[in-house]
């Protein structure tokens, strides 16, 4: 017997061009086992607390966290501030005040995707679903600590937000051994033109 909960729309959402930010934490496992259980959720609130404010700050949409990993939205056009947020991220995360009280030093990876996503709410929550979501993820699973990867479509968004640089990626699951992304190899210095993403 087929349940379903809410009805269907008369009217499909419209897709949407959107740039998506997945931030993670790098060896949250390891921190977990670590530290004590009340210290570790005090550290995983703050961490999300400062990512999730860095992205809004930013003009992103916060769309969830699960755990240690952030997730967040913008209009395409908007591509350099979310890279910007992006970037920031890796600064925030290594200045958390309660982290260095505990002796840790945090470490992010980040990716950004680009192309249409559909956006709703879904048990309250704002979401978004579409190729780039998962782009996204994959882009940041694939990143090493502390590195922002970008797919192509976002490298050519951002501009001349920073300077990029070709990346060699693993095959990506669901992506196919033919990804290309691009790396941010540091904000681009006035009247310096950074690498052409192609």
């Amino acid at each position: 017997m087929s349940h379903l909960l809410l009805p269907l729309p008369a009217e499909p959402p419209l897709p949407e061009a959107a740039c998506l930010v997945m931030a993670d934490l790098v060896g949250s496992t390891r921190i977990a086992h670590a530290l004590p259980l009340g210290s570790y959720a005090a550290l995983m609130a703050e961490f999300v607390q400062v990512l999730i404010l860095s992205f809004e700050v930013h003009g992103g949409q916060v769309l969830q966290h699960q755990g240690d990993a952030v997730l967040a939205l913008w209009p395409a056009g908007a591509a350099g501030q979310a890279l910007r947020s992006a970037v920031e991220t890796h600064d925030r995360a290594a200045g958390l005040g309660l982290a260095q009280s505990l002796g840790l030093t945090l470490q992010v990876r980040a990716g950004l995707a680009s192309g249409e996503v559909i956006t709703g709410m879904v048990g309250g929550q704002p979401s978004a679903y579409g190729l780039p979501v998962n782009y996204a993820r994959r882009l940041c699973d694939a990143a090493d600590p502390g590195e922002t990867l970008l797919c192509g479509a976002a490298a050519q968004g951002v501009g001349s937000a920073v300077a990029l640089a070709p990346r060699v990626l693993p095959p990506l699951q669901g992506f196919g051994p033919e990804s290309r992304a691009y790396r941010v190899i540091a904000p681009a210095a006035p009247g310096v033109s950074p690498m052409k993403a192609g």
